[in-house]
């Protein structure tokens, strides 16, 4: 099955930008009448043909539409500080795409040694692995924002900060309700600071241990992910 992202697609004949023509018709080889699969990253998965093969501007006619495709029966938002070195964000950002998840907020802490990302090329990372993974929705990546800020607003989810101090925590598997919306907090490389914790913990953000080894800021979130994913199945 080929996945193509048209965010923008409004009828039922859908022309496809230069770049995806050409690797429509370079890449795929796909001809006149071939099959392919369009998604607005919304649920909706469009299964259509080529109608012309140009490698300039290839249209798809869409002859089924298929609402709510692999739509899940919970939401998980992972709030996590960009590390150092972006390539382990964008590592992140790929695997959690491909695992499940609905939302990602980059957010700067105290500790965090990077605060400054560019959200052009974040957005084509998950693009390309929403494609890669054969899902219909798009997850959403928001601004970048302080803790502090973030903190401050109100999520109706379960919420839970992984962070390495040595306070009492439970599990992250024991601590999540299965189906409920979760919202999850991952530290820099240096952690969260004890302040932030605090913080944290007083608008009702539940301390989780994500196991005994101590992560890297990437691998924190990916484990994050796939336990709640796996919680859900």
């Amino acid at each position: 099955m080929q996945l193509f992202y048209t965010p923008d697609i409004t009828s039922a004949t859908y022309t496809l930008d230069k770049e995806e023509s050409m690797h429509c018709i370079r890449v795929l080889r796909l001809k006149e009448g071939s099959q392919l699969h369009l998604t607005d990253g919304k649920g909706n998965l469009f299964k259509a043909h080529l109608i012309t093969a140009d490698p300039k501007a290839c249209v798809a006619e869409i002859i089924e539409t298929i609402p709510n495709f692999g739509k899940r029966n919970f939401q998980l938002h992972i709030a996590i500080a960009p590390t150092k070195n972006i390539d382990r964000f964008e590592w992140f950002l790929e695997k959690a795409t491909e695992i499940g998840i609905d939302e990602i907020t980059p957010v700067f802490c105290e500790h965090s040694e990077r605060n400054i990302v560019k959200p052009e090329r974040l957005h084509k990372i998950i693009t390309s692995a929403m494609k890669q993974s054969l899902k219909a929705y798009h997850p959403v990546l928001n601004d970048a924002v302080k803790l502090q800020s973030f903190l401050k607003k109100d999520y109706q989810a379960f919420k839970c900060i992984a962070h390495c101090e040595e306070d009492e925590k439970i599990s992250l598997q024991s601590a999540y309700p299965k189906g409920k919306n979760a919202l999850i907090l991952i530290g820099p490389e240096g952690d969260f600071s004890t302040t932030e914790i605090k913080n944290a913990i007083e608008r009702n953000y539940q301390p989780v241990s994500l196991g005994n080894s101590r992560l890297r800021t990437e691998t924190a979130g990916v484990v994050a992910c796939h336990t709640i994913n796996l919680l859900n199945e």
